[in-house]
């Protein structure tokens, strides 16, 4: 599969029976791919990319559907630091000039508190504390969902000092 075929099935939802796609199915298709720059892979196998580039094709995928909310389950799971980065800078992007709400879950808590506006720590299925970064990311709720201490650095960097 190439990628755009794989961007197109963002659109599945939104053809007519036949599955055809229209002119403006096109335009959002390679509108999609020029946001999260993988216009050049368009038809290259999905096969054939690295991690960080695959991630951005699905991305692009959700963009497809020209929805306000994006929701993605550890986005930058499996990949280097480098396409980490990568990716969680394309979501700010995204974010603050295309105007999407991007809801994410993160269990990398520098990454949440470097590129999150809001976050939701949560324990066995509860909230223990939301708010933005300033608030959540603090020794005592730390403390209450994991169980260690731990001192906060400038900017939100976490050492981990003791494990109880």
């Amino acid at each position: 599969m190439t990628v755009g075929e794989l961007v197109s099935y963002g659109l599945f939802p939104y053809q007519s029976g036949l599955g055809r796609l229209t002119k403006k199915d096109y335009e959002v298709i390679n509108w999609a791919l020029e946001v999260t720059g993988t216009d050049e892979f368009k038809y290259r196998s999905v096969d054939a990319l690295s991690g960080g580039q695959r991630q951005r094709v699905w991305i692009a995928m959700a963009l497809a559907q020209e929805t306000d909310t994006i929701f993605l389950d550890e986005p930058t799971t499996y990949l280097d630091l480098a396409h980490q980065l990568e990716v969680l800078k394309l979501l700010d992007d995204l974010n603050r000039r295309q105007e999407r709400t991007i809801i994410m879950v993160l269990h990398d808590l520098n990454q949440a508190a470097r590129f999150a506006d809001y976050i939701i720590a949560m324990k066995d299925g509860k909230v223990v504390k939301a708010g933005d970064p300033e608030e959540v990311i603090a020794s005592e709720v730390l403390k209450e969902i994991f169980n260690i201490d731990a001192l906060i650095g400038a900017p939100y960097f976490i050492y981990l000092l003791t494990q109880n």
